[in-house]
């Protein structure tokens, strides 16, 4: 550590320049004390300062990620037209989940770089929940779930309705609910015996996210509901990624059906009494052109 702080100190004069704007947010995002020791002093040394940093980090770079984490699996829905591996009930269960958590850390006041990016998932799930139902063929539950959604949003985020006690309780059951989300969509994957139009770019996003919430959760927010749901998620997230690498080339059974349904080739030709093709050149005809 010594050899890298010392390997720092030549960049002292640009970050003891920093514009304004930036050491504002540096010192908004870290504390005055950890500003001064990571950024001012360019001193990793301090382990308390370095890990909260790194947590702040890992933080943000979820929340930026989140933001299109579920934008792949959106556009397959669209192209595809079909929900094909996709579980309905497991989105269902997540979003509950989300929602739940968000009210919760929202307002036990816990730093937003520690939940953020459950606001933005949830909202890309509701997006693709209603996607899911579209092309399931049931439209009318897709606006019983966003009028349902919508009433939900409107009480859990009210202490007049719902007390933080009633909530602590609503965020325990959340931890059993994100695990429990995870098990309809595992299943749906086994029953295919494919992927389908899941999206794997979202399966890996959300193995790192989990692991990484872990390491923020136990730093920043000393909440063992919260701690307990990422450990369990990301277990589950494991299976998914198993899943999702196993069933790599698979073909969907959409793709599975249409293959059984091409004719073989050859069939159209003729065949001796004995099963075997007879075919011969074609001979030229005689010819009427006129010589000399």
């Amino acid at each position: 550590m010594e050899a890298l702080r010392s390997a720092l100190q030549p960049l002292q004069p640009i970050t003891r320049n920093l514009p304004a704007p930036i050491r504002d947010l540096g010192v908004s995002i870290i504390g005055d004390a950890c500003y001064k020791t990571l950024i001012l002093d360019l001193d990793p040394t301090d382990t308390e300062c370095l890990k909260l940093g790194i947590s702040k980090g890992l933080g943000i770079g979820i929340i930026a990620a989140s933001s299109i984490v579920k934008v792949p699996q959106i556009v397959k829905l669209v192209r595809s037209k079909s929900a094909s591996g996709i579980s309905f009930l497991s989105y269902l269960l997540e979003t509950s989940s989300y929602l739940i958590s968000l009210a919760y850390n929202f307002r036990n006041g816990f730093p937003f770089s520690t939940y953020g990016e459950t606001a933005l998932i949830m909202g890309q799930n509701v997006v693709i929940t209603i996607l899911v139902l579209n092309y399931s063929g049931r439209a009318s539950m897709a606006a019983l779930f966003v009028a349902a959604l919508a009433t939900s949003v409107a009480a859990l985020f009210s202490s007049a309705v719902v007390d933080m006690q009633t909530l602590s309780y609503l965020q325990a059951g959340a931890g059993v609910l994100g695990v429990a989300s995870k098990v309809p969509q595992i299943a749906a994957i086994f029953q295919e015996g494919g992927t389908g139009q899941l999206s794997a770019f979202t399966v890996f996003n959300y193995l790192a996210g989990s692991l990484s919430r872990i390491f923020t959760t136990l730093q920043e927010v000393d909440d063992k509901l919260i701690l307990y749901g990422f450990i369990a998620g990301f277990a589950l997230n494991c299976v998914l990624a198993a899943q999702m690498v196993y069933y790599w080339n698979a073909p969907s059974a959409k793709a599975r059906g249409k293959r059984k349904e091409v004719p073989i080739a050859g069939n159209a030709g003729s065949s001796g009494s004995d099963g075997s093709s007879t075919a011969r050149p074609k001979s030229k005809g005689p010819t009427t052109r006129r010589r000399g």
